[in-house]
């Protein structure tokens, strides 16, 4: 395939890039008027009340060292999915910069300036109000300008739980190896961060007088802002569908089921972390998944059938640079001890344990190793370091764990593992540039968003899992000096998936049925 360049990927795409800029404007104005409403207040009463201020600023101070992601989870439970929880985590995130200059600029107002007022016979209310605020003023506005660039970058995490915005470009180009996605969620959020950054200081310039004469614009803007959101998060489908950033911009994902099956869900884009759990919720009613995750299992849930066969094989096999083997010599035949060791029912199995029993990786793997009577204990070797990655889902991490007890046990190497890493393009360029030494990795997405072959060439090759896996392991060997190890036995596709009772009630047992659902009067 040609690469697309970045301006004809924008033009492209431009509707949906509107569509997310004002998402994204959206979520950063309402929480930023959210924080001004509460931090103002708040800055306030704690310079009145010196007793108090250490204990505010402190709560603040603790709320804005939560990282994001583990905020917006938090969030779920209460809030659900879409824009409530990510205002709400934004609204955090603003607090402290606010609350913290307005009470250190009523705090920094010359005393001699409010001895004067009280003996101009000034009240409390009027000295705040003709006084105190507006001294403090630009410091109150420097608080607002650094409360909203962070919005704007925060704001980004916000398509993790389906509320839309910039995010859905970031990380969706980073499941898919896709540059120019990344750059046009990326440079747009850069450039409203700068932007509104600039227009906060022209207003800190401007004076109080002036600014204040400039609030009734405000909430217009706000109304605007707020109902161009609404319009365009909200949804009037027959079924709620949330995919994963992933899903949506590939071809055995959304991009397939319009094409091919001419199937147009309208889904939301959210992180699969939450996704299961706002299905099993009736948050959303159809969702992308994985035919081997345990919450399948877990939150009864039910995979459609494949009729038209768009999700090619993704049969999971360790993938290793020729090199790296050559360095450890016994690393190959020992990682092929596991091949064909499992099969769909035993992988849904094992995440089962981890997604809803919540056993933690090491006891799956401890055990797993057992029943296979695989397992030996560490031999605490010294003779190299092996560094295994995974990408961010659970099914990787067990995987990891298996490697590295394996590895461990029939080897004097020592284990390394660096989980989490992200998408695929993170885990292959750590790969790549010898930032891990091996990860698990499965062939269609080695087919679909490493190697990128043309359509024909996808239609011959995904005709039957040996094929794929013949055909990937050629061209990683050619292309990259990587090569695809003996596949572990499980196919982990894709899939779209609903309630089982729900399918049952609708009558859906596949795609084609889903598609005859919606387009039904």
């Amino acid at each position: 395939m040609t690469n697309q360049s970045f301006w004809t990927f924008i033009a492209e795409q431009q509707e949906k890039l509107g569509t997310q800029i004002i998402q994204h404007l959206g979520l950063t104005f309402l929480s930023l008027l959210l924080a001004v409403v509460v931090g103002l207040p708040l800055g306030i009463l704690i310079a009145r009340k010196q007793k108090i201020s250490s204990s505010v600023l402190g709560i603040a101070g603790v709320l804005q060292t939560i990282p994001s992601i583990a905020l917006l989870g938090f969030m779920i439970p209460v809030l659900g999915i879409g824009a409530a929880p990510a205002i709400a985590a934004l609204l955090i995130y603003a607090l402290l910069p606010i609350i913290r200059n307005t009470y250190t600029g009523i705090k920094g107002v010359d005393p001699a300036v409010i001895e004067a007022a009280k003996a101009m016979g000034m009240n409390k209310k009027q000295m705040l109000l003709k006084v105190e605020l507006p001294l403090a003023m630009p410091v109150i506005i420097a608080g607002i300008r650094t409360a909203a660039v962070i919005n704007v970058g925060v704001a980004t995490l916000a398509s993790f739980v389906a509320a839309g915005g910039l995010g859905e470009f970031i990380f969706g180009g980073i499941s898919l190896n896709n540059t120019n996605m990344i750059l046009a969620g990326a440079i747009p959020a850069a450039l409203l961060a700068i932007i509104l950054d600039q227009m906060i200081a022209l207003l800190q310039r401007s004076g109080y007088q002036k600014f204040r004469k400039l609030w009734y614009i405000v909430p217009l803007v706000l109304v605007i802002v707020g109902a161009a959101y609404w319009l365009t998060t909200r949804s009037e489908d027959k079924l709620k569908a949330g995919f994963t950033p992933e899903f949506m911009g590939r071809q055995d994902g959304d991009l397939g089921l319009r094409s091919v099956y001419g199937l147009n869900a309208h889904p939301k884009v959210v992180n699969d972390a939450v996704m299961y759990k706002a299905a099993y919720e009736n948050k959303l009613d159809l969702i992308s998944g994985y035919s081997t995750d345990g919450r399948i299992k877990a939150f009864d849930l039910y995979v459609l059938e494949d009729d038209k066969k768009i999700f090619p094989p993704y049969f999971a096999a360790p993938i290793i640079k020729t090199k790296t083997l050559q360095k450890f010599p016994d690393l190959e035949k020992t990682l092929n001890l596991l091949a064909g060791q499992f099969s769909d029912t035993v992988m849904t199995d094992l995440n089962y344990r981890a997604d809803y029993l919540h056993q933690t990786p090491e006891k799956i793997a401890k055990d797993f190793l057992l029943k296979t009577k695989l397992y030996k204990i560490s031999r605490q070797g010294n003779a190299g370091t092996i560094r295994i990655g995974s990408k961010i889902f659970g099914e990787q991490y067990i995987l990891t764990e298996i490697y590295k007890m394996l590895i461990e046990g029939y080897t004097d190497y020592k284990v390394e593992t660096k989980t989490g890493l992200g998408g695929t393009k993170i885990c292959f360029d750590a790969l790549l540039n010898d930032g891990i030494d091996f990860y698990p990795e499965y062939t269609g997405t080695g087919l679909l968003v490493l190697l990128k072959p043309t359509e024909q060439t996808i239609h011959t090759v995904t005709q039957s899992p040996e094929k794929t896996y013949q055909y990937v392991s050629e061209e990683f060997q050619k292309q990259y000096g990587i090569q695809w190890l003996q596949p572990l036995g499980f196919n982990n596709s894709y899939a779209l998936m609903m309630r089982k009772k729900q399918a049952e009630e609708l009558h859906i047992k596949s795609i084609s049925d889903l598609k005859k659902y919606l387009d039904s009067e």
